[in-house]
């Protein structure tokens, strides 16, 4: 991948476009080896269910420096704004007045769908509040456009349900989302295994975050490596340009001056 085909997400510039999460792994020490396969620069934390600081004990901070990465402290488990208003402002409390969060707010613990309503409540009083706003929404072109229009810095479609490794089941909605997006479009959650990422970054994605699809493989860190790889070549087949679908066969050798 050149060097120049980096994305900017809040005026900060990147080269992987692999952002991952951290949780489900065994230990610490399976998620830094993990994220380190990964390549990945934005690593997501889920402020609620994981140690930076606001306890005793084992500091996710400690193996995941954010001098070598840009930590993403996520409202994962919150189903209201309020609660995820307030998750963010600890996290930048936590994180010495750290801004750039993502919003997620879910409607149930089954489908842990978006509840939009609520997300657009809490992604309004964050960005007033003067934080950078990265936000999880559900596939709507309508819903991921307002997010934007509202000062979101980056949008975050699903392309299916998250743990799921169900993949991008709606390609055709993100592809709208894509056409009238103005800022980086990430794909959030679903994502199972390689060939689903690849598929996120052939259809135009900034990037693709996961979690699952690493820390529930067999072996993890291989499928980072995989995961980095297959979003490498994504992006590759989308600024080359496919070949244009046809009805019928056409030959692939030339069909002119042919011998005898």
């Amino acid at each position: 991948m050149s060097q120049a085909d980096t994305f900017e997400v809040a005026g900060q510039r990147f080269s992987s476009r692999l952002l991952v999460g951290t949780g489900k792994y065994r230990d610490f020490e399976e998620t830094r080896q993990a994220i380190e396969a990964s390549g990945a620069e934005i690593v997501t934390v889920a402020i609620r269910r994981t140690n930076i600081g606001q306890e005793s004990g084992e500091n996710l901070l400690d193996y995941i420096s954010p001098d070598r990465y840009t930590i993403l402290p996520n409202t994962a488990g919150c189903f209201t704004a309020k609660d995820a208003v307030r998750t963010c402002r600890l996290a930048r409390e936590l994180l010495d007045g750290h801004d750039l969060v993502k919003l997620e707010v879910l409607g149930d613990p089954q489908t842990l769908y978006p509840e939009m309503q609520e997300t657009f409540i809490a992604a309004e009083e964050l960005i007033a509040d003067g934080f950078r706003v990265m936000v999880y929404t559900n596939d709507d072109p309508i819903a991921a456009k307002k997010l934007e229009q509202m000062g979101c810095v980056s949008v975050m479609p699903l392309g299916s349900l998250i743990g799921s490794g169900m993949g991008i089941i709606n390609p055709h909605n993100i592809r709208l989302i894509l056409e009238q997006a103005e800022v980086p479009i990430i794909v959030d959650a679903g994502v199972g295994t390689a060939s689903d990422a690849t598929i996120a970054m052939e259809l135009g994605c900034d990037g693709v975050l996961l979690n699952s699809a690493l820390a529930h493989a067999r072996k993890p860190v291989l499928m980072a490596g995989a995961m980095k790889k297959a979003v490498e070549s994504g992006r590759e087949a989308f600024l080359a340009g496919r070949m244009p679908r046809k009805d019928l066969a056409e030959p692939s050798s030339p069909t002119e001056g042919v011998i005898g």
